[in-house]
């Protein structure tokens, strides 16, 4: 029975969309997922101590290999000899034998599913005789978290053309040099550097004599009417002597 997908759980698988858990097992899970063209897929997924585990990941990988497609070539042909693989195992149409492999088959409701694979990781019982004392148990079956892969590198940066970075790089080295040229002609300039001023020379007082009364200044005595004339007289300015004598 399906159920929904939980934290951990990987939400693609190659090219495969993961939309369901199928099992969940000891030594893995089993997904119900979907292709780019729409069709199901049951997919085998190792847990993380499983896929830690040399041993239990090449058991996986070796029931993998042995109902994986036939080739072309020598391998091909050996294997078709043999028959087309293990009795019981679905067909195979995608996996991946990296750090944490899954195995994709056709899913088909009711029938044999990508749990077939997870069938041969745990080992048990004897090769020969009767089976005496406690079952074997690995240490990694404590590890149930499902192994999911490592996701893809990030993308390289950008990097610009030999072009541009010449470009820029002129750019900034015409920048530089007239940033330091507005610099000395600003700041670069010493006053020291310049000859210096001569002082003013010292402003020099002569003293010059009062100003002597022409003979043109020299007062002189208003002129008097004639009898005759009509109209007042205007006094004509007194001098030194003549105080008290009318004019």
């Amino acid at each position: 029975m399906a159920t929904p997908l939980q934290y951990g759980d990987p939400p693609r698988l190659g090219p495969y969309v993961v939309q369901a858990r199928l099992q969940s097992l000891a030594t893995g899970f089993v997904y119900l997922a979907q292709d780019a063209e729409g069709r199901a897929v049951s997919i085998a997924l190792l847990t993380r101590g499983a896929a830690l585990d040399a041993a239990a990941r090449e058991r996986f990988l070796a029931a993998a290999r042995q109902a994986a497609p036939a080739r072309g070539g020598v391998r091909g042909w050996m294997a078709r000899a043999r028959g087309r693989g293990p009795a019981g195992a679905p067909q195979i149409i995608a996996m991946d034998d990296g750090a944490a492999p899954w195995v994709a088959v056709p899913y088909a409701s009711g029938g044999v599913g990508a749990a077939w694979f997870l069938r041969s990781v745990l080992v048990s019982g004897t090769l020969i005789g009767e089976t005496h004392g406690p079952d074997f148990v690995p240490y990694w079956l404590g590890d149930r978290a499902p192994a999911v892969p490592e996701p893809p590198p990030p993308a390289p940066p950008l990097t610009e053309t030999r072009r541009a970075v010449l470009a820029a790089l002129s750019a900034l080295v015409v920048l530089v040099v007239l940033t330091g040229a507005i610099a000395w002609l600003l700041l670069g300039r010493d006053d020291d550097t310049a000859p210096p001023s001569r002082p003013l020379p010292p402003t020099m007082f002569v003293p010059t004599p009062p100003p002597l009364p022409s003979p043109d200044d020299t007062l002189k005595p208003s002129p008097v009417p004639s009898p005759g004339d009509s109209g007042t007289v205007s006094p004509g300015p007194s001098l030194p002597g003549d105080e008290g004598d009318p004019i």
